[in-house]
C-alpha cells in the first residue's frame, strides 16, 4: 500500500490558483496527495498532468484519482523532463507548476529500497529502480575526495573527511552493502560528543548520497528551467522543498527571474530592455502549522515558496 501523508496540501494547492479549464502539472505525483485535490477544482475542460519516476507511486496515483471529471495523464518521467512530457501531448503552456521534492514515505517506509539508516537493507536508494546508478556503486567506487565532496556539499556534513576516510577504509577489506553497515561506520568515523546530541549520525550522510544517486538538485535546478517558458501568463509555479539546499536553489532562481533591468547601476536610463519573467508571490515561503507537524514529524522542514508568471 502506498501511503503518504501530503505536506502543506490546502496551501500549496491554493497557490496554484486553480481555474476549472486550466492545465496543472504535478511533477512529483507520489501518492497522489496534492493531484487528488487539484483535480477535485478542475472541471471537464481541465487537465491534471502527473509525473512520476516510481512505477509503485503511478498506479497508486492512478487508482485514487481514477473518479477525476477532468482529463488526467499519468506519466513515468524524472522531472527534468517537464517541458518535453508536457508538450508530447500537444500542449504549449500550462496553468501551474507543482514541485513536492525530496523522498516520500512510502519509500523512506519500505525497508528494501535503502533510504534509511533505521532499516537494514541493501544500498539502493534509487527513485527509479531501472537507473543503473545505485548507493552501492556511490559508496563502494567513487574515491575519497568525491565522497567528502558530496557528504559536505549535499549533506551539509562538517565531518564529512572523516567519514568519507572510514567508508574507504573498511571497504579496502570488503564491500560496504547494506544500510546498517554504512550507518554503523558512519556513526563511528563521528566523535562521540556529537554523536550524543541531535539527530541521528548518519542522517545528513544518507541524505546526501541519496542525492547524489538520484542526481536531485541538478534534475531540479533544469526543470525549474523548463517551467518558466512552459508556464502561461498568470500562471504559478509552486515548490516544496524539505532541506536548505533545495529551497536555496528555488529562492535564487526565483529571485533572478524577478529582476528586471540589469544595467550598470550608473546608467542614467536603462537600455537593456531586460523584462522580469516572474513575480515572488511569497516574500517569505510558507511553513506548516504546528498542528500539521504535531499530526506528520516530517512536516518540520517543509517551505513553500510560490511565483507567478508575467
Amino acid at each position: 500500500m502506498f501511503q503518504h501523508i501530503t505536506v502543506l496540501l490546502n496551501e500549496s494547492v491554493d497557490a496554484l490558483n486553480i481555474k476549472s479549464d486550466g492545465v496543472y502539472v504535478d511533477c512529483t505525483l507520489g501518492g497522489a496527495g496534492h493531484s487528488s485535490l487539484i483535480v477535485k477544482r478542475l472541471g471537464p475542460n481541465g487537465t491534471l498532468i502527473g509525473l512520476d519516476q516510481d512505477n509503485r507511486a503511478l498506479e497508486a496515483a492512478k487508482q485514487k484519482i481514477s473518479q477525476a471529471s477532468c482529463r488526467v495523464i499519468l506519466h513515468k518521467a524524472n522531472f527534468q523532463h517537464v517541458k518535453e512530457v508536457v508538450k508530447s501531448y500537444g500542449i504549449d503552456q500550462v496553468d501551474g507548476v507543482l514541485f513536492d521534492l525530496g523522498v516520500s514515505s512510502p519509500q523512506l517506509d519500505e525497508g528494501e529500497r535503502g533510504f534509511s539508516y533505521h532499516e537494514d537493507a541493501p544500498l539502493d536508494m534509487r527513485m527509479d529502480q531501472e537507473q543503473e546508478l545505485t548507493a552501492y556503486q556511490v559508496v563502494n567506487q567513487y574515491s575519497e575526495e568525491e565522497l567528502s565532496r558530496i557528504l559536505f556539499q549535499y549533506g551539509e556534513e562538517k565531518f564529512s573527511r572523516r567519514i568519507s576516510h572510514h567508508i574507504v577504509q573498511h571497504r579496502m577489506h570488503k564491500p560496504i552493502e547494506r544500510t546498517a553497515e554504512l550507518a554503523e561506520i558512519i556513526k563511528e568515523a563521528i566523535p562521540a560528543a556529537t554523536r550524543r546530541k541531535g539527530p541521528h549520525p548518519a542522517r545528513r550522510s544518507f541524505q546526501a548520497i541519496r542525492i547524489a544517486v538520484n542526481n536531485e538538485l541538478g534534475v531540479f535546478e533544469e526543470a525549474l528551467q523548463q517551467v518558466v517558458p512552459l508556464l502561461r501568463k498568470g500562471g504559478r509555479v509552486a515548490v516544496i522543498s524539505f532541506h536548505s539546499l533545495e529551497d536555496r536553489i528555488c529562492k535564487h532562481f526565483f529571485q533572478e527571474q524577478a529582476v528586471g533591468c540589469i544595467c550598470p547601476k550608473h546608467f542614467p536610463v536603462c537600455v537593456c530592455d531586460h523584462k522580469p519573467a516572474l513575480t515572488i508571490i511569497t516574500r517569505k515561503p510558507i511553513v506548516p502549522t504546528n498542528d500539521e507537524i504535531e499530526v506528520n514529524a516530517r512536516a518540520r522542514s517543509a517551505k513553500l515558496r510560490v511565483a507567478e508568471k508575467l
